[in-house]
């Protein structure tokens, strides 16, 4: 299995990025899939977990959706209306069977990571 993260970059507060996430290796479809950012000197921080439901973090609530293409193997990571606070490296992982207790990170593989900073 292999995920390969996609689509970090620098933009303005208000700005907007779409992250890709390419599973190879899997039917992803079958497939709990997480997204974690750790900005720099804090701790890795659980963004999303997306199964039959999506269960989102407080603070991305409203402004981060989750989708995915199935038939590309593909998951997203719409982030709109950024924040300086958003500024981290994203990392998607995957996992079977759902989102229980997501938030602890364990998940059975982990993407490489992309960078999204978020400044004027």
């Amino acid at each position: 299995v292999q995920l390969q993260a996609s689509g970090g970059g620098l933009v303005q507060p208000g700005g907007s990025l779409n992250l890709s996430c390419v599973a190879s290796g899997i039917t992803l479809n079958y497939y709990t899939i997480a997204w974690f950012r750790r900005a720099p000197g804090k701790r890795r921080e659980g963004v999303l977990c997306s199964s039959d439901r999506t269960l989102y973090s407080d603070s991305v609530k409203g402004r981060f959706t989750a989708y995915r293409d199935n038939g590309r193997s593909t998951a997203y990571l719409q982030m709109n209306n950024l924040k300086p606070g958003d500024t981290a490296t994203y990392y998607c992982a995957i996992r079977r069977p759902d989102c229980a207790d997501w938030a602890r990170g364990a998940f059975t593989s982990w993407g490489q990571g992309t960078q999204v900073t978020v400044s004027s």
